[in-house]
């Protein structure tokens, strides 16, 4: 079953003045099947972000189409966006995205707060994905008090706890180190393999070869993809590898012919 479409997304950004315009999307279409674990990447400018933001709702699209369960997100109000987005989408960031005035155990359940839950709702949901994530030990603790692999598990307990229909993760092991993002790396295999569907954005090769289905963006575009099937991780690691290479010489060429 499909859980995401995306057709002819196309996004224009225009400067302060309007003295100039910049396409970060040109034609873009794609769509994810439930439980499918996908990663995009793609060179620095290629469009990631920008998709990444259109189809979490913080960014509106130039045109378009982004669905979610059929649902044209494009099309929601301002004034509904925020509940919509807390109710159907987890976030895994970067930099983890935490409060540091908030106990572990508080962070994640922000998004219950502010659906207006229970303490009794919230603590039920909580201890059995504590206990997956390993971090049951550290919920009485704060952010500043715990590792960066215990805080990037903990912004994923957030984005689990309000079991959304869709997980987007944004560079999630690019702050931590190798072990930590190693760790991350399992436990996205894990949660997928019980039917989360999980769409990631990365730099990292390594990363993207976890994923069941590798995208790639090229000025805007969606310009090739691979699927990993029975390969290995280190097999797939390889293909990733060789694509990126074309891509980088794509880029180079393009710009060789712009110098001439």
């Amino acid at each position: 079953m499909t859980i995401l479409e995306i057709n002819n997304l196309k996004k224009i950004y225009t400067t302060r003045f309007g003295s100039s315009k910049v396409q970060a999307l040109s034609n873009v279409s794609f769509s994810v099947e439930k439980g499918e674990y996908v990663a995009i990447m793609g060179e620095s400018g290629s469009g990631k972000t920008t998709l990444l933001n259109i189809i979490a709702s913080l960014d509106k699209p130039t045109s378009g189409e982004v669905l979610l369960n059929g649902q044209n997100i494009v099309s929601i109000s301002e004034k509904e966006i925020s509940s919509f987005r807390r109710d159907n989408l987890g976030f895994v960031f970067q930099d983890f995205n935490l409060l540091d005035t908030f106990s572990i155990q508080d962070n994640i359940y922000l998004p219950l707060v502010l659906c207006g839950k229970s303490y009794d709702e919230m603590n039920a949901r909580l201890k059995p994905i504590a206990a997956k994530l390993d971090i049951s030990d550290i919920l009485s603790k704060y952010p500043y008090e715990v590792s960066g692999g215990q805080k990037q598990r903990t912004a994923v307990a957030r984005a689990l706890i309000t079991t959304p229909q869709l997980i987007l993760a944004d560079e999630p092991t690019g702050a931590l180190d190798s072990k930590s993002a190693d760790s991350l790396l399992s436990l996205f295999e894990n949660i997928n393999n019980e039917g989360q569907t999980v769409l990631m954005v990365t730099h990292s090769i390594k990363a993207a070869s976890h994923a069941k289905r590798v995208l790639f963006l090229r000025d805007g575009e969606v310009f090739h993809q691979l699927y990993k099937a029975n390969m290995t991780k280190q097999e797939m690691f390889a293909k990733i590898s060789d694509t990126l290479t074309v891509l980088a010489a794509g880029a180079n060429n393009k710009q060789e012919n712009k110098i001439k």
